[in-house]
């Protein structure tokens, strides 16, 4: 096989994470190709080959899978477009049957080779209470459909770094999300606003964020764009580099005679009585302004204004509640991360300790500190620690705001902060980011030998890896179960219980 090259196979399985597996007739090796189902015929081009290993860019699909949905049956006009979503073409039956096989194929190996029955012990995938309309916040992006095309807002092409899908029919928010998107969209449009271009780095809008709680209905928009409107132009300079500002007001001048609003307090004014004067079902508590004039295509916050209303919003999770800035970490799908922190907790079960004075918990990679303060009412002390400064700060207000006094939120990376902790934990909840715990940090964690411990985990292959490490070194997996916070992508959460085999 020649890199290059097209060729067509049949998908013969579906790995974590989206890594299809095409068989190629006449030929031994298998090719990964990424965006297929399993049983169906595609064409794609060879991308890599060597060192063993084929991988190939999806072109066509020249057969449809058994299972797979087909037209008007996908719910999303934007799926396949789109680079959102992956799963929409499948029932969320099939969606969710697909997670377990490979949760299965990743973990079973594992915990079965530290000789515990992997079928004895998961308890499957629990769904998302909804399907559709789950998610609580978008980052949505500016940019145009293809080359020197109109302005469009939503999300990357599937496989593109520059081109933009409008998703004003997305299915994974609910309609007040796209009734943002649209009035956004086309307010600056009509006033000819520039979006920030990746290559010369000149244009004004980057990305409109959109949170809205599940429970509370409060909505929070916020607007990133570049400081390039409120910086002179060379032309309009003098000199010695000052600005000319008859030069400017004449430009502003001209610029309202074209029905362009160059002006930003003028221009935002307007985006502001865009979204106030549309009917919603949620209640905008706040718009803001955010400055990112970095090159990289992130939101990046360099400085945020409130344009209207307040710079927060409150969610509900649990009996608790939070406040949520644009860029406070917190669970995407609120009433799946209830689902989620009920299994964390039924699995935390009892906490009292040895001594009977109650247990302290160490709540490691804490967030914003939401499984902490559920674990709170029913622990002698938590200790959270998360490295994200912000994220700590938030936490402490969000205890606070709950009445929560034994909860305490330390700034820091795990591997370094353990060693300034003077209580000992009776238990620890570890819920680490994608790449799992730093080796020296779970060996850390290992040492303190608690009774049990509950892994939350975001990636699968991660978690796989940790356990290895936690079973070699005496702790064996009691309980699995899965929660899928997020249908329609390759995405899933995993809640693992483990205890010392000595105890």
């Amino acid at each position: 096989m020649k890199k290059g090259q097209i060729y067509e196979g049949m998908v013969e399985h579906v790995s974590f994470p989206n890594k299809c597996v095409v068989a190629v007739e006449g030929e031994e090796k298998k090719v990964i190709v990424k965006n297929a189902l399993e049983g169906q015929k595609v064409q794609f081009r060879l991308s890599k080959a060597r060192k063993g290993k084929c991988e190939g860019n999806l072109l066509e699909v020249l057969e449809p899978s058994p299972i797979e949905l087909t037209g008007e049956e996908i719910p999303c006009q934007h799926f396949g477009a789109c680079g959102g979503c992956t799963y929409q073409h499948l029932s969320y039956e099939n969606q969710l049957a697909l997670k377990e096989k490979q949760i299965k194929e990743l973990l079973a190996p594992v915990i079965e080779a530290a000789g515990t029955d992997f079928d004895a012990i998961f308890e499957g995938v629990m769904a998302s209470p909804k399907q559709f309309a789950y998610r609580n916040k978008m980052e949505f992006s500016f940019g145009d459909t293809c080359k020197d095309g109109d302005l469009a807002l939503g999300m990357h092409k599937r496989g593109s770094f520059y081109d933009i899908v409008t998703v004003s029919d997305c299915q994974i928010v609910d309609e007040d999300f796209r009734k943002i998107l649209t009035a956004s969209l086309a307010y600056f449009a009509s006033k000819n606003i520039s979006y920030f271009h990746k290559n010369t780095h000149e244009g004004y809008l980057r990305h409109l964020l959109v949170r809205k709680a599940a429970k509370t209905g409060e909505i929070l928009v916020d607007l990133v764009t570049t400081t390039q409107l409120q910086r002179p132009d060379e032309a309009f300079c003098n000199a010695d580099g000052t600005p000319d500002m008859v030069a400017i007001a004449f430009h502003h001048a001209e610029a309202r005679i074209k029905g362009e609003y160059i002006h930003e307090e003028v221009l935002l004014e307007g985006f502001v009585k865009t979204l106030t004067a549309l009917e919603l079902d949620g209640t905008i508590a706040g718009i803001l302004h955010t400055h990112n004039d970095s090159v990289a295509d992130v939101v990046k916050d360099e400085g945020t204004d409130i344009l209207y209303g307040v710079g927060y919003f409150y969610e509900e999770l649990l009996g608790l509640r939070f406040q949520i800035s644009p860029f406070s970490f917190f669970q995407t799908n609120s009433l799946g991360a209830e689902v989620l922190y009920d299994v964390a907790r039924n699995y935390v079960g009892e906490l009292d300790a040895a001594n009977g004075e109650g247990a302290v918990v160490y709540d490691l990679y804490s967030g914003t500190g939401t499984i902490a303060q559920i674990l709170a009412p029913v622990a002698k002390k938590v200790i959270g620690v998360e490295i994200v400064e912000e994220a700590v700060e938030a936490a402490k207000e969000n205890a606070a705001l709950n009445g929560l006094c034994n909860c305490e939120f330390l700034a820091g990376d795990v591997l370094k902060v353990l060693d300034d902790i003077t209580e000992k934990p009776d238990f620890i909840v570890l819920d680490p980011p994608r790449d799992g715990i730093h080796p020296k940090a779970l060996e850390k964690i290992i040492d303190y030998g608690v009774d049990r411990m509950v892994y939350i985990s975001c990636k699968p292959t991660s978690l796989a890896r940790d356990l290895e490490v936690l079973q070699a070194r005496g702790y064996q997996v009691d309980r699995v179960r899965c929660v899928d916070m997020f249908p329609a992508t390759v995405h899933v959460e995993t809640v693992v219980l483990l205890s010392r085999k000595d105890k």
